[in-house]
């Protein structure tokens, strides 16, 4: 075999042998992609073709300029588009030039997974076996370019040659679903379905263009929403749509997990007073948290799996954000208690037969000392794989440390890639399914499982658990 074909596997002679046998057997299993944020776009036209190598790879990917801006290099030098009103004539449309940029900064990722991705993009994908450097960067740019401008090299056939089985994008609740609707009608049978996101509508009612979400929701479900009712049975029948187009989830972000069920009345007065932009920011954050009950109440009712994404200061970068928006790299964790916060969601719905929440942290110190224990209590609990920050190969192992003995696998779903970059989807399957064999025949050779536990485990972390847990 390939000396790469051993990656990221242990040093010791035994379990690095018992882990290349565990990865055998899952490494070609179908990939469920269950949470990510690919533009269905992509998939709605047969003839859809990637832009340049800087318009797939680069410009889109905050993973990528978030780290050259940390070394000074402008977002405008990586071809990052402004705001409209902004000035945009520092912005690079040179492409050539923003993939030469990258490439003299390109030792920047060494030994980060953004570096592990990108590396393997370029062998795999485009089988370019050198390492980018400033010197070969525009013969690495055009025979990137030369295989985007292929005839078949296309998201549809990229999707058949990954061997994806189902793939989920993220969606506003408002959203119209038009290229899922097309998809949908085509004869193409690749499996691209919806999740149902409702944060737009949901957060920030003390925030001003929350009544322009709210006007969007009232176009798109068709109801007046004059009242918290009206409000209600918009966002029932959104998901209904959702669930029509294939939905099989939700998914919820939110600054923590915080919960607290209204009264009617109090929820009725408080969103009185976002329509009226009189809300404030304590409003805010109990509107959001008594949502998220009633979205739980809402998933008990059509069975459309929870997911919550708590733990993240978005936008945190003020200049950034008023130049270029929101997704530019600046996302900060900060610390969370799911154990206080998430209890009167629990105390309604913990044991509820219908219903499943998957939650996911980005304090990796609540891994251990509170979801494991929930999840290993609350029959309605999932614990999320590593995310963002964490999706790696220490965060991986971290995760398998701090989770599992309490939990157990069963009590987590697997992995989900999470990304915009459809085209590091199959990198970012393959180091958890190698990272989770690892761990396995640590356990194997350690005489802690036996060999039909270690393969039973090493298909349900590759696929099934992933697969169970959304529906799909």
């Amino acid at each position: 075999m390939p000396e790469r074909a051993e990656r990221y596997f242990s040093g010791s002679d035994a379990q690095r042998s018992a882990a290349r046998t565990l990865f055998e057997s899952v490494a070609d299993l179908p990939l469920i992609c269950p949470h990510g944020h690919v533009d269905p776009l992509l998939f709605a036209d047969a003839s859809y073709h990637f832009g340049s190598p800087a318009e797939l790879l680069l410009i889109p990917d905050h993973y990528v300029f978030r780290m050259l801006y940390s070394q000074g290099v402008s977002l405008e030098a990586q071809g990052v588009a402004v705001q409209e009103g902004e000035d945009g004539s520092e912005v690079e449309s040179d492409h050539r030039r923003i993939w030469q940029t990258f490439a003299e900064n390109y030792h920047l990722f060494q030994g980060t997974p953004t570096g592990l991705w990108l590396n393997d993009e370029f062998r795999d994908l485009f089988g370019i076996d050198e390492k980018l450097t400033p010197a070969n960067a525009q013969a690495f740019y055009d025979t990137i370019a030369e295989q985007l401008a292929a005839p078949d090299f296309t998201p549809r056939r990229l999707y058949e040659q990954f061997n994806v089985e189902a793939l989920t994008t993220t969606d506003a609740a408002t959203d119209s679903l038009e290229h899922h609707r097309a998809i949908r009608d085509s004869a193409w049978p690749g499996r691209i379905y919806p999740t149902f996101r409702p944060d737009k509508v949901v957060n920030g009612i003390d925030q001003p263009e929350w009544q322009e979400q709210i006007a969007l929701l009232r176009e798109a479900a068709g109801i007046d929403i004059g009242d918290y009712a009206s409000y209600i049975r918009a966002l029932e029948v959104r998901r209904v749509f959702f669930k029509e187009m294939g939905a099989t989830a939700t998914d919820h972000a939110a600054e923590s997990p915080y919960t607290e069920l209204l009264s009617d009345s109090e929820a009725e007065t408080v969103f009185r007073r976002g329509l009226n932009g009189e809300a404030s920011e304590a409003d805010a954050r109990r509107f959001t948290g008594h949502m998220l009950v009633e979205m739980a109440r809402m998933s008990s009712e059509d069975g459309l799996v929870m997911q919550l994404h708590p733990g993240s200061v978005r936008n945190h970068n003020a200049v950034l954000y008023r130049r270029f928006g929101a997704d530019m790299g600046a996302d900060i964790p900060h610390a969370l208690d799911f154990t206080r916060n998430l209890k009167p969601l629990l105390d309604r719905f913990g044991s509820h037969p219908s219903l499943r929440l998957i939650l996911f942290t980005l304090d990796e110190a609540t891994s251990a000392r509170e979801l494991a224990p929930l999840a290993g209590h609350y029959p309605i609990l999932r614990i999320g794989p590593p995310w963002w920050f964490y999706d790696s190969i220490n965060g991986m192992r971290s995760f398998f440390a701090q989770v599992m003995e309490t939990a157990g696998i069963y009590n987590t779903v697997g992995f989900n890639d999470d990304t915009r970059a459809f085209a590091s989807i199959p990198t970012r399957h393959e180091l958890w399914r190698r990272v989770a064999c690892d761990w396995l025949a640590g356990l194997l050779v350690e005489g802690i499982i036996d060999d039909e536990d270690a393969l039973q485990m090493a298909h349900a972390l590759a696929y099934g658990l992933a697969k169970e847990a959304y529906r799909l």
